[in-house]
């Protein structure tokens, strides 16, 4: 059995006594993040999900972006054989041109630190203008998680190892919304984190 497999979503995303999040959740948060995008006039035509799992960004990206390029990529067999995805790794997926909005949510805290440490400088060339980045952290799995419901066989970094590592490349916004610092969008002192 491979960490995952069909069971995995069953059981995260399908079953609504232990799933972690749902299009309720995401159309929350993707509401957010897209609506924010919009406010900083982020031109989005095309959009990367690195580890898309069922794919629940998708629809609301596309609500917020009706000409946009969505483009899944999934470690997941299981996934993507169901859903469509293409078959790839946030560690080394090389798309044909960095994607405007890259979306990178859950999974990181899955690799190892060498892994992790190279999946965090994919995501800067991968990325041409926005990133969405959320990986649970120590302190979210000590302080702010339902332990029976959030995947714990994770390694547990601290927020200021993601943060150091984005600092080089990305500006951030605050909810998970780093702003490329080569990209043309103007960000006022206040919006930065």
């Amino acid at each position: 059995m491979t960490r995952f497999d069909a069971d995995y979503y069953r059981r995260h995303y399908e079953d609504p006594k232990t799933r972690v999040a749902d299009q309720k959740t995401i159309a929350r948060l993707g509401g957010f993040v897209c609506a924010y995008l919009r406010y900083l006039q982020v031109p989005v035509d095309t959009v990367l999900d690195l580890g898309c799992g069922v794919g629940l960004w998708k629809g609301v990206v596309e609500r917020y972006f009706p000409e946009v390029s969505y483009h899944g990529v999934e470690i997941s067999d299981a996934a993507c054989e169901r859903y469509g995805w293409e078959k790839g790794s946030v560690v080394d997926y090389v798309p044909m041109e960095p994607a405007d909005f890259v979306i990178c949510q859950g999974v990181l805290q899955y690799l190892e630190d060498a892994e992790a440490e190279r999946a965090m400088a994919n995501l800067v060339e991968v990325t041409e203008q926005v990133l969405f980045l959320e990986a649970l952290t120590k302190s979210d799995w000590e302080e702010n998680v339902s332990q029976e419901l959030t995947d714990g066989a994770v390694h547990l970094r601290s927020g200021d190892w993601y943060r150091k590592r984005l600092h080089p490349a990305f500006i951030a916004c605050g909810g998970g919304v780093f702003v490329k610092r080569d990209a043309d969008i103007v960000l006022y002192e206040l919006e930065r984190a």
